[in-house]
């Protein structure tokens, strides 16, 4: 072929590449056979032992370092707020507005835990053990009391602004209880909204 045919030509037409392009046929043929995707855990497992087998140490520490960046990265994009990454009860405009009601109010929920631990060291000393039990219960029924408060204001919030959605009641009551019975520093995804925030 002579050098003239490889130089790009002016206007507007591209040049050609010289050969024609290949059929899907051939392609794949020239690729060679796809294993088809395991049909079984144990099929899995030992596709998985075959591959390291053949890599070396490097190569597999280089694979295990870029899985772990992965999957920091979309653990990140999740705790950020990306619905992309976020698991599907978390998903949808419904839950971000319940998440944002519950991190914007202080709930007596969230504070069990370390009351709980509290609790126990007092429960160990026998004086305080009676005492400590009936503060124990009135917390008790506080949490109970505040929940059922912070499920009823959620739901009837939702269906004002969004009166279509089906994701009400007990169901959305229940995923904002437990996501106020976490420490604010543990919720996933983290909270885009400061205690006090107007939601």
């Amino acid at each position: 072929m002579p050098a003239d045919d490889a130089r790009p030509t002016s206007g507007s037409t591209t040049p050609g590449k010289g050969r024609p392009t290949p059929k899907r046929r051939e392609a794949e043929r020239r690729r060679g056979p796809v294993a088809p995707p395991p049909t079984t855990r144990a099929e899995a497992r030992a596709r998985k032992k075959a591959l390291r087998a053949s890599m070396t140490k490097v190569e597999r520490k280089e694979v295990a370092a870029e899985r772990r960046r992965v999957r920091l990265e979309q653990r990140e994009k999740m705790m950020s707020g990306d619905e992309k990454f976020m698991m599907a009860r978390d998903q949808g405009p419904v839950r971000k507005m319940a998440r944002d009601i519950v991190d914007s109010r202080r709930n007596f929920a969230g504070l069990f835990l370390p009351f709980a631990i509290f609790l126990l060291v007092v429960l160990m000393l026998p004086n305080l053990a009676v005492i400590g039990n009936l503060v124990l219960l009135a917390f008790v029924l506080l949490v109970i009391i505040d929940s059922l408060y912070l499920g009823r204001m959620v739901n009837k919030r939702v269906r004002e602004r969004y009166p279509d959605t089906t994701d009400t009641g007990f169901r959305l009551g229940w995923y904002c209880f437990t996501r106020a019975m976490q420490l604010r520093m543990m919720r996933a995804p983290r909270p885009q909204v400061k205690p006090g925030d107007k939601v």
